[in-house]
């Protein structure tokens, strides 16, 4: 008797094989939370990617009037203000990195904007073998409650592999 991959790669099996790629690119945003990750997907930008923006985060949250305000909050590549809401309002899915270590609080406000908006959320963390236990675990409590899948990446190959894998 055959065995399973046998009959799933006979000519008569491979008729039901659909030959055509998804009929939508998947939309990705890709956020730096802080300045050592808005280096890394600095580098990782120039890669050819089918659906991939990336923004970064400004160290602090632009106040209006004493309020905290998210519009304009967000910057490309370019250095031009984006509206988080408009931003991720097309998106299928949002990557937020972050470097162990460094404020990451900015996963909050990303991550409830994604939340109402029902956004799959991702978390890749750059930490290495250096990278003392408290300082990966301070910035895992900050994105753990936001991404819905969260990654300790050792290097910035993991990250550009990760977001391959995203289909970003």
């Amino acid at each position: 008797m055959p065995s399973e991959s046998t009959r799933a790669t006979s000519a008569f099996e491979a008729g039901f094989r659909i030959d055509a790629a998804n009929a939508r690119a998947r939309t990705t945003k890709v956020l730096a939370l802080d300045r050592s990750s808005a280096a890394v997907i600095g580098r990782l930008a120039i890669s050819p990617w089918t659906g991939a923006s990336f923004l970064t985060i400004p160290t602090e949250a632009p106040a209006r009037d004493g309020a905290f305000c998210v519009s304009g909050w967000l910057r490309d590549l370019a250095g031009q203000t984006r509206d988080l809401a408009d931003e991720i309002a097309g998106a299928d899915q949002v990557v937020m990195v972050a470097t162990a270590g460094e404020n990451a609080e900015a996963a909050s406000i990303v991550g409830e904007a994604c939340s109402v908006r029902r956004i799959m959320t991702t978390g890749l963390i750059l930490a290495n073998s250096l990278t003392p236990d408290e300082a990966l675990s301070r910035t895992l409590s900050q994105l753990r409650p936001w991404a819905l899948m969260l990654v300790v990446a050792s290097g910035e190959e993991y990250i550009e592999d990760m977001l391959t894998a995203l289909r970003a």
